[in-house]
């Protein structure tokens, strides 16, 4: 039976090419591609048995975390067990015949929207925004007559998919914009270290008191654990109560990951793991020789020389 993903639709998605190289790199090319509506959706289908993994931006290096998806991965027992970096090139797509002159209004998902605004204001700065569920979808949309816009911002994937015409290639405000996607799987073990790894958790604070966060970090710092990632996102269970979506370099089976963890743990109201996996880019992970699991074998043994000199 062929394995089936989710990624967010529709089809030329810049999900779904992430989705195409994750497959391509794990082997399974031929498995089936689902589009789904949001994050919630795909893990939902995720959970009930329907997929067997779904694809997810999590970071943008522009915009920052997807809160979508950071809410959604603490509201399921999900894991990631995988990452790749995606390019992001944006065109301005336009049902064949048109002209920039004739562009009014355009459709675009928020974040691309605002990652193209220079552009923007330079050639069609008298033009209404309309927000769309994503890129693609406004391809999709404007081709089949069903959106107000006379033009699309999005891949040139979605562009070719549906039989639009591009009016400008590589309009985003930044060429060197990149999207992090997360492959989500069910609870299981965590895929084998590889040195060059990520550790992605949620860690809701035991009190509000002055110092707890940095009590948080320190549990990190203290063992040589370095941070990329740390964003505050809301609990849901009242004003000002707040928990962190944390990716620190390195795997649960390093000495230092899993005694920061333990820290972690000890401190916390609530830890969530969200899995250990290799890093799309393994040269950002580095390892001070201090902290390396030598080194925490060399202290352990160190120290049962002196509990026994002193039985």
């Amino acid at each position: 039976m062929t394995d089936r993903y989710g990624y967010l639709g529709p089809e030329a998605t810049f999900t779904e090419a992430a989705l195409i190289r994750l497959l391509e790199a794990q082997g399974t090319p031929q498995a089936q591609r689902v589009p789904m509506r949001n994050a919630e959706a795909a893990f939902a289908a995720l959970a009930a048995g329907e997929l067997d993994g779904a694809v997810v931006p999590i970071e943008n290096s522009v915009e920052g975390g997807v809160p979508a998806t950071l809410d959604a991965l603490s509201h399921h027992t999900m894991q990631i067990c995988a990452e790749t970096l995606v390019d992001v090139r944006f065109v301005v797509a336009v049902r064949p015949g048109t002209r920039v002159g004739d562009i009014r209004a355009f459709a675009t998902h928020p974040h691309a929207e605002a990652q193209t605004r220079v552009w923007v204001g330079e050639h069609i700065p008298g033009a209404s925004y309309l927000p769309a569920s994503s890129t693609a979808a406004a391809a999709q949309e404007l081709a089949a007559g069903a959106s107000a816009a006379q033009a699309a911002i999005c891949p040139a994937l979605a562009a070719r998919r549906y039989g639009l015409e591009v009016l400008a290639v590589d309009v985003g405000d930044h060429s060197s914009a990149v999207t992090r996607f997360v492959l989500v799987r069910r609870r299981s073990a965590p895929p084998v270290r590889t040195g060059a790894d990520k550790t992605t958790l949620v860690v809701a604070l035991a009190t509000d008191e002055a110092g707890a966060l940095l009590n948080l970090l320190e549990q990190f710092s203290a063992r040589g654990v370095n941070l990329s990632r740390i964003e505050s996102r809301p609990t849901g269970d009242g004003l000002g109560l707040y928990q962190f979506s944390i990716d620190a370099q390195g795997h649960v089976a390093d000495a230092r990951m899993a005694e920061a963890l333990a820290g972690v743990h000890r401190i916390a109201r609530r830890v969530q793991f969200l899995g250990s996996y290799p890093a799309a880019n393994a040269s950002e992970v580095r390892v001070d020789p201090r902290t390396a699991d030598a080194a925490y074998a060399a202290a352990h043994e160190w120290l049962g020389t002196i509990r026994g000199a002193g039985a």
